[in-house]
C-alpha cells in the first residue's frame, strides 16, 4: 500500500468542479468513475473509499506527484463527502483545462484566468476563493492514502 496523497494544487477544486458541470464524470459502479479530461482526449478511472481512506485515479497529478487530482476530487464532490456548490461549478463549464495549464505553465496564472472567467459569469473571487477553502480543508481531514491501482469499494 502506498502513502498518504497530498492536497492539490487549489486549481484542482476548480478543474474538479468544472469537470462535473461538463457532465464528464461517470459513475461505474458504487464509488469506481470513469472522468473524461476537458480536451476528451484521456479519460481516467477512479476509484475511492471513503472509510477505508483510499483512493485511486490514474491522471498524471495522483501517479506522478503523488496529490489528490481532480478526477478524484470530482468523484468525491458528487458522492457528497466533499462540499460542491452548483452555481460555482456552472461559472466553470467548457474550461478548456488543459489547454489553458499547457499555454501558462502555472496554476496560478491559470487560476486568475479562470476566475476571471467565473467573475463574467456572475459568480465572484471572493466566493471561489471561500469554496476552494473548504474543499482544501475537508481534504485535509480524509487523509487519503494512494491505492496502488483500481480496487472494489
Amino acid at each position: 500500500m502506498s502513502g498518504y496523497l497530498r492536497r492539490p494544487p487549489r486549481i484542482k477544486v476548480l478543474e474538479a468542479a468544472g469537470a462535473i458541470a461538463d457532465g464528464r464524470v461517470v459513475f461505474t459502479g458504487d464509488g469506481c468513475a470513469r472522468v473524461t479530461s476537458s480536451m476528451g482526449d484521456r479519460v481516467y478511472t477512479v476509484c475511492v473509499d471513503v472509510e477505508r481512506g483510499l483512493a485511486y485515479s490514474d491522471d498524471n497529478g495522483t501517479v506522478y506527484r503523488g496529490y489528490v487530482g481532480y478526477p478524484i476530487i470530482a468523484v468525491l464532490m458528487l458522492k457528497g463527502v466533499l462540499p460542491f456548490d452548483k452555481r460555482i461549478a456552472e461559472a466553470l463549464k467548457g474550461i478548456e483545462w488543459k489547454r489553458l495549464n499547457e499555454r501558462y505553465k502555472r496554476y496560478a496564472v491559470v487560476e486568475r484566468i479562470v476566475k476571471g472567467i467565473a467573475e463574467k459569469r456572475g459568480v465572484g473571487r471572493e466566493e471561489i476563493d471561500e469554496f476552494v477553502e473548504r474543499v482544501m480543508a475537508a481534504l485535509s481531514r480524509l487523509r487519503l492514502r494512494k491505492a496502488p491501482g483500481p480496487f472494489k469499494p
